[in-house]
């Protein structure tokens, strides 16, 4: 069953100026392991964890560092979630977190599903 939907798009030259004008946001908004991209990949990323977010429902209990954007085997992104986050999602009931990440044409962009297995949910 879905429990939550998100979905953010980011002008990734707006995205760059701001972390030029303001490198702590990049400290701030990603883990070591995530930077150092380039720019439209981190656009990308916070588009996924924005979009994260905005499945759950708000900022209650969300820290920027416990959502971390990873790739699967096969190259595919995903979110590595620790912390009060991972408990909160898994009082969720939250079984599976899908994410899909994209940037072309100055955009970035992405989307999350949050699926519970309808036990807890």
């Amino acid at each position: 069953m879905i429990v939550g939907i998100g979905i953010d798009v980011v002008d990734i030259a707006r995205f760059e100026r701001s972390i030029e004008r303001t490198p702590a946001l990049v400290e701030r908004l990603f883990a070591e392991s995530e930077r150092g991209r380039p720019a439209r990949s981190l656009a990308a990323r916070f588009a996924a964890k924005e979009s994260l977010i905005k499945a759950l429902g708000g900022h209650t209990v969300i820290r920027w560092h416990e959502m971390r954007v990873v790739q699967d085997a096969e190259g595919n992104p995903d979110f590595e979630l620790s912390g009060g986050l991972s408990r909160h999602v898994r009082e969720l009931g939250i079984d599976r977190v899908h994410l899909s990440m994209s940037h072309d044409a100055g955009i970035a962009s992405a989307f999350v599903v949050l699926e519970a297995n309808g036990a807890e949910a």
